[in-house]
Parts: C-alpha cells; sequence; structure tokens
C-alpha cells in the first residue's frame, strides 16, 4: 500500500488482512452479523445527523451510515485503501467522502460531526493514548471505539489456522486489549455510556469527559 504524502510509515497494515465483511464462511459471517447489529444499535443511541469515520478502510461502516441517512464522511492513511472506498461510495451513488491521511495530523476540533467512528484502528496505531486524546478533541457529541478482544481474537485465528508464525496475532496488529484493559483506557479520556462486546471485538459507546 502507498502511504499517505506526509504520513510516518510505521508498519500499518491498510485495509483488512481478512475480508471479514465479504466472507463466506457461515461462522465468520456470523460473528461479523453480530458486530454489525452491536454497531447498528449504538449508532441509534447516538442518535446523529452527521458523522465521520476514522480509518474507513473499504468504507463498510461509513456505508452503512449514509444508507440510513446520516451524512457521513472520513478518512485512511492508505491512499489506495481511500481510493477503493471512494469507488465503493460512488457505486452506491454517495460521491467520493474519503480522503488520505493520519489521524494524527486532526487539530482540535476540525472534525464537525455528531459521531465520530473509529473502529478497528487504535490497535494499528503506535500511540493508542495520543490517538483517543486527538479524539477526545474533535468535540464530537459521541465516539464509538472498537478492538479485537484479546486474547480470543488470536485463539480465533489459530484454531482457523492462521498467522501461526506470529501466534495468532493478524498483521499489523501492535496493540492488544482485554475487554477490561480497553474499558481502562477509553475511561482515561471518556465516559463510557454503553459496551457491546460481540465476540471477538470490544465496542464502545463514548462520550467526551464533562460533556452533557
Amino acid at each position: 500500500a502507498t502511504l499517505a504524502i506526509g504520513v510516518t510509515d510505521y508498519g500499518n497494515v491498510g485495509g483488512n488482512a481478512y475480508d471479514k465483511y465479504g466472507t463466506g464462511n457461515p461462522i465468520a459471517r456470523r460473528l461479523m452479523n453480530r458486530f454489525l447489529a452491536d454497531f447498528d444499535a449504538l449508532v441509534a443511541q447516538a442518535a446523529p445527523a452527521a458523522a465521520y469515520e476514522i480509518g474507513c478502510g473499504e468504507g463498510e461502516l461509513s456505508l452503512r451510515l449514509l444508507r440510513r441517512g446520516i451524512a457521513t464522511a472520513g478518512f485512511d492513511l492508505e491512499i489506495d485503501v481511500v481510493a477503493g472506498a471512494n469507488a465503493n461510495a460512488a457505486a452506491a451513488g454517495f460521491g467520493s467522502p474519503f480522503t488520505a491521511r493520519s489521524l494524527y495530523t486532526l487539530t482540535p476540533g476540525e472534525i464537525s460531526a455528531d459521531l465520530i467512528v473509529c473502529c478497528e484502528v487504535l490497535e494499528h496505531v503506535p500511540d493508542p493514548a495520543r490517538a483517543l486524546d486527538i479524539l477526545a478533541a474533535q468535540g464530537a457529541a459521541h465516539v464509538i471505539l472498537s478492538v479485537p478482544r484479546e486474547p480470543i481474537w488470536r485463539v480465533l485465528n489459530l484454531a482457523r489456522g492462521k498467522y501461526l508464525s506470529a501466534r495468532g496475532n493478524t498483521p499489523g496488529h501492535i496493540q492488544h486489549w482485554s475487554a477490561t484493559g480497553f474499558r481502562r483506557l477509553a475511561a482515561s479520556r471518556f465516559e463510557i455510556v454503553a459496551v457491546r462486546r460481540p465476540l471477538p471485538w470490544t465496542m464502545l459507546l463514548c462520550r467526551p469527559l464533562g460533556r452533557r
């Protein structure tokens, strides 16, 4: 993948190492459906008019929001991943709402949205605490975060015979949290409004501390 200009290469793996959205595996499909159902429930609880996705990947979650009538844009680190996301959005009639940049280049209050979505991103970044500081500084009413739940994520990879030499660790995952550990990290920057645990993820609906 080609890195966005001005972004430091920290070993990021663009897109999904495994096509979790398009998988034909019935077990993986069931797990993904649970993830999406919980995501939809947290979005409904946040009730945003506008959303912004950080780490949009191929654009699946943003398109899900757009189809619900929620004005949505976003970005990802990788230029070629963003090109694919914009192609998917254009094919669905939503134009090209995605750009290429790093979340570390965001300035406070730059994003104007009721909801920020940052799902399956923080496990890839070198400084997740700083990333959360940047998200909290945007001033959105709500933030949805999700990360793989460890060690069950790696156990499931090993069970399907994947990434054996890396002990089940997915390429590009440089941070690892249990459900409790991730909640503790998020609670240092946000009020946690709701918790979902679709196997094998931890998903949080958060509000910046001090905001009501």
